[in-house]
Order: structure tokens, then C-alpha cells, then sequence
């Protein structure tokens, strides 16, 4: 787990748990921002994966020839972050869904 924290940058990786936490904290404070939240995490999940992509391009053309192996390995990396992103929009889900009234 901690090898995916940091291949998918610490930076972004440290705002979202931060934004998971806060999640969490809403579920407990402020339930209406849950759902927000969780939107807030898979866009800025998918966000991080886009400036990681377009910095690995920039790197790509610089070098000039890379294996397709690599090129792949960075995207495994990149989408790290769109994952996480989705796990804790997921959670806000789940969350929400217990919060529900029962009818």
C-alpha cells in the first residue's frame, strides 16, 4: 500500500487523505457535504492523473526513443491517482447510503 502512496506522488496521494479524512469528519459533522466531497476526490483524482500524463509526455518527447515498456509502466503510475480519486468517491457513496432514512 505504501508503494502505490508513493508512486502515485506523494503530494497528490497526501491531498487525498486529506480529502478522505475529510470525508470522513462530514459523515460525522456534516453529512449534506458527504457526496460533494466524494465528487471533490474523483476529480481531483483524475485531474492528478492528467498532469501526470502530460508531464510524462513532455518527458517522453525530450528523451526521444523509450520502450513501450516504459511508457506503460508510467501510465500504470499515472492512474494511480484516478483510482484512489474513485475508492474515496465510492465511500462517500457508501456512506451516504447508510445515512439514508429507511422508508
Amino acid at each position: 500500500m505504501f508503494t502505490l502512496f508513493v508512486e502515485g506522488g506523494v503530494p497528490w496521494m497526501t491531498f487525498m487523505t486529506l480529502i478522505l479524512i475529510a470525508l470522513f469528519l462530514a459523515a460525522w459533522k456534516a453529512p449534506a457535504w458527504v457526496k460533494e466531497i466524494g465528487k471533490f476526490a474523483a476529480a481531483f483524482g483524475v485531474f492528478a492523473t492528467l498532469v501526470g500524463i502530460m508531464q510524462a509526455a513532455l518527458d517522453i518527447e525530450a528523451a526521444g526513443g523509450i520502450s513501450q515498456v516504459i511508457v506503460w509502466a508510467g501510465l500504470r503510475v499515472a492512474v494511480i491517482t484516478a483510482v484512489y480519486g474513485l475508492v474515496i468517491y465510492m465511500i462517500s457513496l457508501i456512506i451516504r447510503m447508510i445515512q439514508k432514512p429507511r422508508i
